[in-house]
């Protein structure tokens, strides 16, 4: 039986350091995941409020401190699916913050067990 709430987004250590290394040449984070500009499908890191987060943005929760965003129709087909960011070497083709350090975050997928589901972090929309 699960009786805690279980995270939509998490991140790896891997990652982790990444974040930390930016929030402190950047201040505050934010994520949002892409769509398929740019670099695919990659979750693009930004300093909070660079990207506007609209009406048609959907919260998933926070990794390391910093909200994760995803445009509501992407949330309609990945939203039975818990995310693991994680960092790659190679630079994508995007305007993600961690570009010019060599790597990219990159999104690793797990479909929710029937058990989890019930328990899953609520989600809301932008502004």
């Amino acid at each position: 039986m699960i009786s805690q709430t279980i995270a939509r987004v998490e991140v790896t250590p891997a990652a982790a350091d990444v974040i930390a290394k930016l929030r402190s040449q950047h201040g505050p984070l934010m994520f949002h995941q892409s769509g398929g500009c740019c670099d695919g499908s990659s979750p693009m890191c930004y300093a909070e409020g660079d990207f506007i987060v609209g009406r048609s943005d959907v919260w998933l929760g926070q990794i390391e401190g910093c909200n994760f965003w995803m445009s509501e129709d992407q949330f309609e087909y990945w939203k039975h699916t818990h995310l693991t960011i994680d960092v790659t070497p190679g630079r994508g083709a995007s305007f993600s913050l961690e570009i010019p350090m060599g790597i990219r975050f990159l999104t690793r997928s797990r479909m929710f067990a029937p058990e989890e589901v019930d328990h899953l972090t609520p989600i809301h929309t932008g502004e």
